[in-house]
């Protein structure tokens, strides 16, 4: 599919909803680890560490305004903003009649034709392959992996307690693994089967077993936990099959790693399609159906993530942090949003 031109209009910061209001050291401490990861030799990234972490909220908001232009994205379809999280869930070492769901890491022969950054664009198409005596076939489905495919590999990282959990995790991309022993994991996304991601809440909204307006992650689980055989069956449709990795203990200390291989910041980073937004890109995002603890969503955020489902010029999902209550408020972000991209000015 051909990238469908983008039209953007600068502005004037002056012109951005909320703009002086936001807090502009959390949005720059963001971006600054974007430019630690992956320096870049563009004006803002090159300046960026001079300030350094301490920045106060005015500095920040002077760096901003200095080195950036802020832009519209015009015509086309309008802005779209849902939210993920890192899940808790519960795991152990060892298989037994408890722990019984495996997590896989990557299969040293699945081959993808397309990069981790593109996932989105190329959803509507399998990218995963294995070599047979045939010739490349496509990857295993879930429903195959799940009835055995890769059993006997030596790939199975953890085990968790609940099919539904482990489907959540592949969802968000992370989890953070409470072991039996006492310990904990932190497990990160590593590759895909390569098979087109399928919502399944969308599923349920078009067969009739759930309105528009109650797919929230709490209610699908609730439907998928009401008749376990059919809830599996709901949830294999969705044929991507997500495998990790576990972060060593200083990798993961401070939270789960985005596109860019940096520890997400919860309200600050954003999951994008990277055939429109760069990673590392400051985005401003309004959302007034959003309710923040500072009230409607207007906050200045950095592109350093991507998602299967994460697709359109005016497209972004919100990392809002680890566990369950904000899992809660994850599963309610849907909602009509307008992006601001900021651009190095000339």
């Amino acid at each position: 599919m051909d990238r469908a031109p983008v039209n953007l209009k600068p502005l004037a910061f002056a012109e951005l909803d909320g703009w002086a209001d936001d807090d502009h050291a959390a949005a720059f401490r963001a971006y600054l680890n974007s430019c630690r990861k992956a320096p870049r030799n563009d004006g803002p990234a090159a300046a960026a560490p001079a300030l350094g972490q301490a920045a106060d909220r005015d500095a920040a908001r002077d760096f901003f305004e200095t080195h950036f232009e802020p832009h519209a994205i015009a015509g086309g379809t309008s802005g779209f903003l849902t939210g993920y999280y890192e899940p808790e869930v519960k795991g152990a070492r060892a298989r037994d009649a408890r722990f019984c769901v495996p997590v896989y890491g990557r299969p040293d022969d699945l081959v993808t034709v397309a990069s981790e950054t593109e996932r989105a664009r190329l959803n509507d198409r399998v990218t995963g392959f294995r070599n047979t005596d045939e010739g490349p076939v496509p990857y295993f489905t879930r429903a195959e992996i799940e009835a055995g495919a890769l059993k006997g590999r030596g790939l199975e990282l953890l085990h968790l307690d609940d099919w539904i959990e482990l489907f959540y995790m592949q969802v968000q991309g992370s989890g953070l693994v409470h072991l039996n022993e006492g310990s904990q994991v932190r497990l990160t996304y590593v590759g895909k089967n390569g098979h087109p991601y399928t919502s399944i809440g969308r599923l349920l909204v078009e067969r009739g077993e759930l309105a528009a307006t109650d797919v929230e992650m709490d209610k699908v689980k609730t439907w998928l936990r009401a008749d376990p055989a059919r809830g599996r069956a709901l949830m294999q449709e969705n044929e991507s099959y997500v495998f990790f990795r576990a972060l060593s203990e200083e990798e993961g200390r401070d939270g789960p790693l985005g596109a860019e291989g940096i520890t997400l910041t919860p309200g600050r980073s954003l999951a994008v399609d990277t055939e429109y937004t760069s990673l590392g890109t400051p985005v401003y995002v309004t959302a007034p159906g959003v309710e923040s603890a500072y009230g409607p969503f207007r906050r200045l955020m950095i592109a350093q993530d991507v998602g299967s489902a994460i697709r359109g010029r005016q497209r972004g999902d919100i990392f809002w942090g680890t566990g369950a209550a904000v899992g809660a408020i994850a599963g309610r972000t849907c909602h009509a949003a307008t992006f601001h991209v900021l651009l190095p000015k000339r």
